[in-house]
């Protein structure tokens, strides 16, 4: 089925679900490694504009365990050594940063092993502030992500697929983590929504929260499903709600030590 048609059966509204990605999911895990190729012509467009995606985060940044992600020593000072030094004790999956299939699988492929076409992409953002402002456990549905090819045409293969909660605006205050009772709760992706974005070729998700999953969750399901297929996440994005829905370029500054199972990540995006 050609791209031209998967389009036209979307906005028509004539495709089961299941005949729209059917035979995308054939070529799904190689176009994958076609990221940078379809990033080329957006490159090309760019007006220059660059967002920068990354939270400044320091040891009162939250985290998913509350522990401090990131420790500051300072080892040369520069009235006493002529020049300054910091030794930095740092967990990987704090920040924004990197989740990558080895993060929760065996033997899945370690952060210094990312195909580095992937970590140029093209970016797709899916909005559901209006969800998230009634619900903070409010998920990207597979209806979220069928919508958004309705209005926007296919998602190129290799893209990265972030999702705008507008939690963004919290950070600060505990409501970025917690909810009244203390509790976990922010939006992330629903299996579902992952499941159909493997059918498109999409190399990566994004989340402006603190994990792929919902803050309620308790399986896990995208961190188990997503990651050990070979593809990546990114959690804790920043100010997507500077950018369209389609049309930007996104910039992963991955880290790359040897066989990390993530790490803090500088992203950008240019529009």
């Amino acid at each position: 089925m050609c791209n031209a048609c998967i389009i036209e059966g979307v906005k028509s509204h004539m495709l089961s679900r299941r005949s729209l990605f059917g035979a995308a999911a054939a070529a799904g895990v190689a176009s994958i490694g076609a990221g940078l190729i379809t990033a080329k012509p957006a490159l090309a467009q760019a007006s220059g504009k660059v967002v920068d995606l990354t939270h400044t985060y320091d040891s009162d940044f939250p985290t998913f365990d509350g522990k401090p992600g990131i420790i500051f020593e300072q080892d040369k000072v520069f009235d006493k050594d002529g020049y300054q030094l910091f030794k930095l004790t740092i967990f990987e999956h704090t920040g924004t940063h990197i989740d990558t299939p080895l993060h929760f699988s065996k033997d899945g492929t370690s952060v210094d092993a990312l195909p580095v076409e992937n970590l140029v992409a093209p970016l797709c953002i899916i909005d559901i502030t209006a969800k998230a402002a009634e619900d903070a456990n409010a998920m990207v549905e597979a209806a979220d992500i069928e919508a958004w090819i309705r209005a926007n045409g296919e998602i190129p293969a290799g893209a990265c697929v972030a999702m705008n909660s507008g939690w963004t605006k919290k950070i600060g205050d505990p409501s970025w983590r917690n909810n009244a009772e203390g509790k976990l709760a922010f939006p992330g992706f629903a299996k579902s929504a992952t499941d159909l974005l493997m059918e498109t070729g999409a190399a990566s998700i994004g989340v402006d929260t603190m994990s792929l999953d919902p803050g309620n969750s308790a399986d896990f399901a995208v961190h188990y499903s997503w990651l050990p297929s070979g593809r990546f996440g990114i959690e804790g994005l920043a100010n997507l709600d500077q950018l369209p829905v389609k049309g930007a370029t996104v910039f992963i500054g991955a880290p790359k030590h040897r066989g990390g199972t993530g790490g803090p990540a500088r992203v950008l995006a240019m529009i």
